[in-house]
């Protein structure tokens, strides 16, 4: 809106040596300028602020959905956003304790079954490696015969026994290296 301020100045209409034919040209002047004004104001600044107004509600009601204005459209997608982002970082944080756990799980396991003896136990011995994905673990070995039954385990470090092992837990060692869906591709 346009605020107009008249300041009324008395004057001393004979130190000023100026017609008072001329001040009343002058006040004319002014009073017509505030007219047109006034008239420009109401035939196009005025509409044209309303229209200006009434487009910015229909945007506001476009983006808003239909429910609620843009800003709280906007409000709710910053808090959805924030939501998501949280989500992220516990999923990332998961998977970042899931894949510790997994270095230490065994994962990886070789079996071989065999006769530890010639007089034909029908393979009941075997040796079982079970090992992470870095290749630490146990190679646990049974060795059957007729009259008894041996158990051993042997700690197992970088796919390598620490102590001496049979050609026997070495190949389950190796199976449980390189597993049967890797062999196959």
């Amino acid at each position: 809106m346009i605020h107009l301020t008249l300041v009324v100045v008395p004057l001393n209409y004979e130190t000023l040596n100026v017609p008072l034919v001329t001040i009343y040209a002058a006040l004319a002047a002014f009073l017509g300028a505030v007219a047109a004004l006034s008239i420009y104001h109401f035939a196009f600044v005025r509409p044209t602020v309303a229209w200006i107004s009434h487009m910015l509600g229909v945007h506001d009601g476009l983006v808003g959905g239909g429910s609620g204005g843009a800003v709280d459209r906007f409000r709710a997608l910053e808090a959805s956003q924030s939501a998501t982002a949280e989500a992220l970082r516990t999923a990332t944080d998961r998977v970042a304790a899931l894949e510790a756990l997994a270095g230490t799980d065994l994962s990886r396991a070789g079996f071989i079954r065999y006769d530890a003896f010639t007089e034909g136990e029908s393979g009941l011995s075997y040796a079982l490696a079970l090992l992470n994905r870095q290749g630490d673990g146990v190679v646990l070995t049974s060795i059957y015969s007729r009259s008894d039954t041996r158990t051993y385990g042997k700690p197992v470090t970088g796919f390598k026994p620490t102590v001496q092992a049979s050609a026997e837990e070495l190949e389950a060692i190796e199976r449980a290296r390189v597993p049967e869906s890797e062999k196959r591709q």
